[in-house]
């Protein structure tokens, strides 16, 4: 791998998110390339000092903000895909797709046969016009939550993070993008993966299944950050079955303390 590669999986190569061989091949370049070994001494530093900084709670009201916050996002996410774009339409597909990451090659060569396809149907106009453009759009909706689902199995948890970004972006994801974000939750090996899809699947709380996966979930983590996160959502949405859920999670002994007050919180607003 060459520096530029190699740079790319710093961030997991300090958060511990990498195979043996992965891990083998990073320490093997740093040995002989001066460059990236004063890189990765100095972002180990700045990791060390973060590591030591007091963590903050933060409030219900908080966590509250930020989930309308993130709805809001949403809905100008939506707003702006359905205004017409022109000149920024190619560089933004450009960034989205970048040939440098494997999972991106296939879908740009689907995106760039779509857009074809597009250009002919479009070109047409007359009544069926906006039946055609329904259409179009959601084949880039498919096309995003294949290249999402295609990310969510990369082996770095920078690739899944994006993935779970584009998953985010889908207005209505079919039954395998929301098994793949589910399935992240409570099977990804790195906790802030976890967390960003706790925070997607607020996004599709509406969605056959996902509270009761939500509500389930809450008792296989491990993280106290995703716990907390998990808590913080199923009171947000009011989820009253998972009472229960924080009961259980109340009685365990081996619980943080911080996520146990957290759960008691948690527990008199939904009972």
């Amino acid at each position: 791998m060459n520096c530029e590669m190699i740079q790319g999986r710093f961030a997991d190569y300090l958060t511990g998110d990498l195979d043996d061989e992965a891990r083998r091949d990073i320490q093997s370049h740093l040995a002989s390339c001066p460059a990236c070994r004063a890189e990765i001494e100095t972002l180990t530093a700045v990791w060390a000092k973060l590591g030591v900084l007091p963590q903050e709670q933060p409030s219900g009201e908080l966590r509250h903000r930020f989930y309308a916050m993130l709805e809001d996002y949403r809905n100008d996410l939506e707003s702006e895909a359905r205004k017409p774009r022109s000149a920024g339409l190619f560089a933004h597909w450009r960034e989205l797709f970048t040939l440098r990451r494997p999972a991106f090659a296939a879908a740009f060569s689907a995106f760039l046969l779509l857009a074809g396809a597009a250009g002919g149907w479009l070109a047409g106009g007359g009544p069926g016009k906006s039946t055609r453009l329904s259409s179009l759009q959601q084949e880039v909706q498919d096309m995003r939550q294949t290249t999402a689902l295609s990310l969510l199995s990369q082996p770095a948890a920078s690739d899944r993070l994006q993935g779970i970004s584009y998953s985010a972006a889908v207005r209505n994801p079919n039954a395998k993008t929301l098994d793949a974000l589910i399935s992240t939750l409570n099977t990804d090996s790195s906790p802030n993966v976890r967390l960003a899809a706790v925070e997607a699947l607020f996004l599709f709380r509406n969605q056959p299944g996902v509270r009761d996966s939500l509500t389930r979930s809450l008792a296989s983590q491990d993280s106290p950050l995703v716990q907390v996160a998990l808590i913080d959502l199923l009171v947000e949405i009011r989820e009253s079955r998972a009472a229960a859920a924080l009961k259980a999670l109340v009685k365990n002994e081996k619980l943080n303390p911080d996520v146990k007050k957290v759960a008691e919180q948690g527990l008199k607003q939904l009972i």
